[in-house]
This record gives structure tokens, C-alpha cells and sequence, in this order.
């Protein structure tokens, strides 16, 4: 109470929003300058803007007259930059360092705390501000000096060597044809820091002119910053409650924002998550867990839904793998979304991430260089695929992270049956983008029937040694049935063979021609 004694109201005044030039008004800040010169007494000969990248170029004269100006410095420039001969396109017309250029940068791009303030008759007049740019003077000009200069060089050289050469020499042409762009290397080069370049380059330029503080023009546009009307239409925004107004005044630190809890949906509370349709707390939940059993899933909806309300709600968010269920890939990525890694759009992100569930659906087991050798995808975006379902095991690979859920497969087989249907067409999706093929893909699971075997790497070489010697005994027997067949004779009918003792060396030459014929 005291200090409210000590600090008295003196005047209150009050505030007024102002929208008629809200995105349309620029604070320009200039560089330094004595306080007895002000910008506006220095005339501005032309302007332009570039919208969109709210980039603005000023160009400004120079006064030659003052005792500062170095003229022999400024004729010397402009001979740098425009030559011996002056025409139209010239930079300096006037053969002297007339005028300078400003370019503009963005000196914040979160203008939403900053409004221009007008205060006329006691009120005060806000206006917010659409950007806040700083000039600063451009030395392009500089660059046309040395390309000036190149030209020249380039120029004495090819008069050079046309003295010398009387004829000019043939040179061999090589005609490249480029490959077709695949759709990461496209992304990459969209994002490239040249492409940006390219397109900001692409933007028109929109030529504006310039109107000085006692313009009749610059008066009434300065009429705008004011509120229009006083029937309080505009100031709507302005009108909080007190507990409104606090929070605008001291709104809550990161700190405490990271202090709190985190919610199954990282901001809503069970509470305020159960207040929502069951489809958006299935969606929340399933979003954030990214796997869960069932059961779990019930027991976080509370008993108060049925559960074949929850399994209705889940198929719509959610796909089955080993019994449990995975979060959909389009529910992580939506339609116009990007891989923050590799900037691939979320329809590749989808499709790699399908495969990695769909492999999941055929074992425990998942290599992280078999799936980006398939997907053709970063290292970063298929670690994040797994990560979201599985665990990494040293020397094993990628583990699925949740055990095997057979009693939902035995309570539910009418949903399994559904789901293998949507995996079979899924996986006939996969094999055609990919170009899988089918002899090597894994024997399709019966909906999921049962967890997969899992074959160490020592019982993995005595099966392959069995399978060969299996092969072996079948191919000596094969062998053996060949050489009986040439061994018999072909006997016509009428034809009566003499039969005859045959050598022991005959035999061995017939042994030969069999084994000729057979080769």
C-alpha cells in the first residue's frame, strides 16, 4: 500500500487498435547517421520490393558538392564500373559516384510483439507491423567493376591469339545425356542452398516510389495508423479478462512449461483426454505410444467403453503385428509433410515405413542395412522407423519390442483374418514398388498365426548342411537312373538283336559314350 502511495496514477490513456495498414507496414532501419541529417532530406531516387522475401532495395543520391566527397575517388569508380564509354545502362551517367545503393535483410522474423504507435488527442493509436528491416549499403556494384575487368582481359587475350592463328582450330563437341532425377536426389536439390538462391533470384522485383515526410501523399497515408471510427468495432482484440490480461503480461517460462507432466498426448491430461470422442483418444494415444497391446488400450479408455467399440476405433489408427498393434505410418506423417533428416516427402516416408511393419509381421527379427538397401532411404529416417516399434539387439539386429500377443489372436480371429487381408494387399503394393521378388520374400504368415522360430547361427549351418546332403543323394540317384537308360537298348518292334559276349574293353568304351552323351 505504501508503494502504491509513492507511485500515483497520473493519466490514463487509452489504446486503440489500429488494422487498416496491418500487413502492410515496414519499419526501414538506416544506418547511422549525425543528427543534424536526417534520411528524408536525402532524395530517394528509386525503390523496389520483393514481396514475398521481403527484400527492399533503395537507391540514394550522393551529394558531390559536399567538402567530404573525394571526386577523384568517384570518377574513378564509376570508370571501374561502366568503362570509357557511358550509354543507358550504364550504373554512373554522370561519370561520378552519384548515388549509393541499400539493400534490406530481416532483422527478426517474429514481428508479432512489435506495433508502430501514433499518440494524437490523448489516445494512443497501435498499429502492428508486417516486417522490420534493416539497410545496409551494397557494394554490387564493386562486382560489376571486376567483371568489367575480366572482360577486358578476355578480350586482349582472344586478340592475341587471333594474330597468331589464322584459322581457328576444330575442337571435339561431347554431348552428355542426363540421367532420370530420382525423387530423393530431387528433394535434395530442392532444398539445396543454390535452388533457394534460384528461385529468391526468380522473384520480380516491384518498383515502388517514394513520397517524402511533407508529401501531401505521406500525410494521408499517416491518416491510416489511425483507429477508424471510435464505435470500439476494432478494439475488440483488446478487451480481456483480468486473468487474460495477466497471463498476456507474464506469460509462463519455458522452464515451467517443461516442469509440468507429460500427458499421454504431450498437452492433454487423462482427464481432459477422456472428455474427447473415443475415436480422438484412441488417435492421441496410439500417436503418441506408437505400440501397445490391447489390453493396455482398454485399460487406459477405462471401463466404461466396450471393447468392441475400442477395437472398432483401433483398426482406424492402427495396423496388427504379432498379436499387438502399431500406429499407422500416415497418422506420424500427414499427406504434406517431410522427413526432418532427408527432407523426403511423407508418401516415401509412409511406404518405407509399411515395410518395416510388414517385415515385422513375418519375424521377430529385422536388419536396419536390409531394410535401407530396400527403401533407399537415410540411415536416420529408417533408425527412426524402428525406433518407433522395435529394440536394437548387439549382433542380432532390431528386436520387435512387445512379445507376442497369442491370446488376442485366439479372442479376435475374425480381426486377424481382416488383417492379414490388408497386409496381403500391402504386401502386394511393396513388392511392386520395390521390385521385390517373390522367391525370396518369407512364406506368408496364416494371419499371424504364431511367433516366428528363431534359428541360431550354429543350428543355421547344420541345416544348410543336411539340405546339401539331401541334394546330393538325390543327384547321385539321378545320375545312376540316367546311366541305366543309355545302358538299355532300344528295341524295335520286328527286329531281333543277336546277342554277343562283349569285352571288358567294350564295356568300358560304351561306359564312355554314355557319359559323352550324358555331358
Amino acid at each position: 500500500m505504501a508503494n502504491e502511495e509513492d507511485d500515483p496514477v497520473v493519466q490514463e490513456i487509452d489504446v486503440y487498435l489500429a488494422k487498416s495498414l496491418a500487413e502492410k507496414l515496414y519499419l526501414f532501419q538506416y544506418p547511422v547517421r549525425p543528427a543534424s541529417m536526417t534520411y528524408d532530406d536525402i532524395p530517394h531516387l528509386s525503390a523496389k520490393i520483393k514481396p514475398k522475401q521481403q527484400k527492399v532495395e533503395l537507391e540514394m543520391a550522393i551529394d558531390t558538392l559536399n567538402p567530404n566527397y573525394c571526386r577523384s575517388k568517384g570518377e574513378q569508380i564509376a570508370l571501374n564500373v561502366d568503362g570509357a564509354c557511358a550509354d543507358e545502362s550504364s550504373t554512373y551517367s554522370s561519370k561520378l559516384m552519384d548515388k549509393q545503393t541499400f539493400c534490406s535483410s530481416q532483422s527478426t522474423s517474429n514481428t508479432a510483439r512489435y506495433a508502430a504507435a501514433l499518440y494524437r488527442q490523448g489516445e494512443l493509436h497501435l498499429t502492428p507491423l508486417h516486417g522490420i528491416l534493416q539497410l545496409r549499403p551494397s557494394f554490387s556494384y564493386l562486382d560489376k567493376a571486376d567483371a568489367k575487368h575480366r572482360e577486358r582481359e578476355a578480350a586482349n587475350e582472344a586478340g592475341d591469339s587471333s594474330q597468331d592463328e589464322a584459322e581457328e582450330d576444330v575442337k571435339q563437341i561431347t554431348v552428355r545425356f542426363s540421367r532420370p532425377e530420382s525423387e530423393q536426389a530431387r528433394q535434395r536439390r530442392v532444398q539445396s542452398y543454390e535452388f533457394l538462391q534460384k528461385k529468391h533470384a526468380e522473384e520480380p522485383w516491384v518498383h515502388l516510389h517514394y513520397y517524402g515526410l511533407r508529401d501531401s501523399r505521406s500525410e494521408h497515408e499517416r491518416q491510416y495508423l489511425l483507429c477508424q471510427g471510435s464505435s470500439g468495432v476494432e478494439n475488440t482484440e483488446l478487451v480481456k479478462s483480468p486473468s487474460e490480461y495477466l497471463m498476456m503480461l507474464m506469460p509462463p517460462s519455458p522452464e515451467e512449461e517443461k516442469d509440468k507432466p507429460v500427458a499421454p498426448s504431450n498437452v492433454l491430461s487423462m482427464a481432459q483426454l477422456r472428455t474427447l470422442p473415443l475415436a480422438d483418444q484412441i488417435k492421441i494415444l496410439m500417436k503418441n505410444v506408437k505400440v501397445m497391446p490391447f489390453a493396455n488400450l482398454m485399460s487406459l479408455l477405462g471401463p466404461s467403453i466396450d471393447s468392441v467399440a475400442g477395437l472398432r476405433g483401433i483398426q482406424k489408427v492402427a495396423m496388427l503385428v504379432q498379436g499387438n498393434w502399431v500406429v499407422k505410418s500416415d497418422i506420424l506423417y500427414p499427406k504434406d509433410s517431410s522427413s526432418p533428416h532427408s527432407g523426403v516427402p511423407a508418401e516415401v516416408l509412409c511406404r518405407g515405413r509399411d515395410f518395416v511393419m510388414w517385415k515385422f509381421t513375418q519375424s521377430r527379427w529385422v536388419v536396419r542395412k536390409e531394410v535401407a538397401a530396400v527403401t533407399k532411404l537415410c540411415t536416420e529416417d529408417v533408425k527412426d522407423f524402428l525406433e518407433h516399434m522395435a529394440v536394437v539387439r548387439i549382433n542380432k539386429g532390431w528386436e520387435f519390442i512387445l512379445p507376442y500377443d497369442g491370446e488376442f489372436i485366439r479372442k479376435h480371429p475374425d480381426v486377424v483374418q481382416r488383417q492379414h487381408m490388408l497386409w496381403t494387399g500391402i504386401q502386394a503394393k511393396l513388392e511392386k514398388v520395390y521390385n521385390l521378388v517373390k522367391e525370396n520374400l518369407p512364406k506368408k504368415s496364416d494371419g499371424q498365426s504364431g511367433p516366428a522360430a528363431l534359428l541360431s547361427g550354429d543350428q543355421r549351418v547344420q541345416v544348410a548342411k543336411s539340405k546339401a546332403q539331401q541334394n546330393h543323394a538325390l543327384l547321385e540317384r539321378e545320375l545312376q537312373r540316367r546311366k541305366e537308360q543309355l545302358r538299355a537298348p532300344a528295341v524295335l518292334p520286328g527286329v531281333r538283336i543277336k546277342e554277343e559276349p562283349v569285352s571288358e574293353e567294350g564295356e568300358d568304351e560304351e561306359d564312355r559314350e554314355a557319359e559323352r552323351a550324358r555331358e
